[in-house]
């Protein structure tokens, strides 16, 4: 999830919120977004744009939209000027854009969306995932990416990901459910110690009540999600829909799509239903450790 995204950058669930309330409301009002994108005097794309949630929305474009939808009722019109303002600043006053040009857009995005999840399944066939790493480990990833040259820029990256690690144990923390292919627990990264110490800290993060581990062995043989890691991200709000982070050889990509969010779902189903259980992983994981050690 370091690589430039090769989808438009994804919506905030606020944004995505107002985007499918003013959707409803141009149908409502039976207006095509081309003769939306008329009445308000832009391109269609940016009615579009506005409606994925994956722009902010000006004030002064709101009020554009909501005059040429007739919306009339003040409650409303509030209701959704305060929702675009939220929405906003959400995406402005995040503590990861401090990081500046430490961070690529996509890991930034990916961020904004993490802190704001309510839980996060996710696959991973070469490394342990960011929000359970150590940060010995996350030096040795960051180190052989080759994408950061500086001794600076390494720690920074570090900084970055132990902060997202407060998700797990602050207030509200979500609900993180992994299944790893067994060769996250073989490779070894950072050299004997450093896995050793890793996967000791993946024994202690298990025993937290959010947070569920499965192993996925290497006898279990061919399965439909050893092509590549990714992350589904599910949203407290009501009516929010997950959201998807793949990682291929050339980017990541996003998916928002419901049916291409559903294949995601069906894939950890069945990665969650191959793999060994939890107590059966952890088991695993304490033998590999012990291995590393030796």
């Amino acid at each position: 999830m370091l690589a430039k995204s090769a989808t438009p950058n994804p919506s905030t669930v606020l944004g995505r919120q107002l985007g499918d309330e003013l959707r409803r409301l141009r149908e409502a009002a039976a207006l095509t977004t081309s003769q939306a994108a008329e009445a308000l005097d832009c391109t269609k794309g940016k009615i579009s744009r506005i409606e994925n949630g994956r722009v902010t929305v000006r004030l002064p474009d709101l009020t554009a939209m909501l005059q040429a939808y007739e919306v009339s009722d003040p409650e409303l019109r509030t209701r959704l000027s305060t929702l675009a303002r939220k929405a906003n600043r959400r995406r402005r006053e995040g503590w990861w854009n401090q990081y500046g040009p430490v961070l690529a857009d996509t890991y930034r995005d990916y961020i904004a969306l993490e802190a704001m999840a309510g839980s996060i399944r996710t696959f991973q066939a070469q490394l342990v995932p960011g929000l359970l790493q150590t940060p010995d480990y996350v030096r040795a990833v960051t180190v052989a990416s080759r994408q950061w040259q500086t001794a600076d820029e390494i720690e920074k990256f570090v900084q970055v990901r132990l902060a997202r690690q407060e998700r797990l144990t602050g207030d509200s923390p979500l609900h993180f459910w992994a299944v790893l292919s067994e060769a996250v627990l073989v490779q070894q990264v950072g050299g004997p110690e450093v896995m050793s110490a890793q996967l000791r800290h993946l024994l202690t993060a298990s025993e937290r009540p959010n947070v569920t581990l499965q192993v996925l062995p290497f006898s279990r043989g061919a399965h439909a999600s050893m092509f590549g890691p990714y992350v589904v991200l599910g949203f407290p709000e009501d009516g929010a829909l997950d959201v998807v982070l793949a990682d291929n050889p050339t980017g990541s990509m996003w998916f928002e799509r419901e049916a291409e969010v559903a294949r995601y779902r069906e894939l950890f189903d069945a990665a969650r239903t191959t793999a060994l259980s939890p107590v059966e992983s952890l088991a695993v994981i304490q033998r590999r450790a012990r291995e590393h050690r030796s």
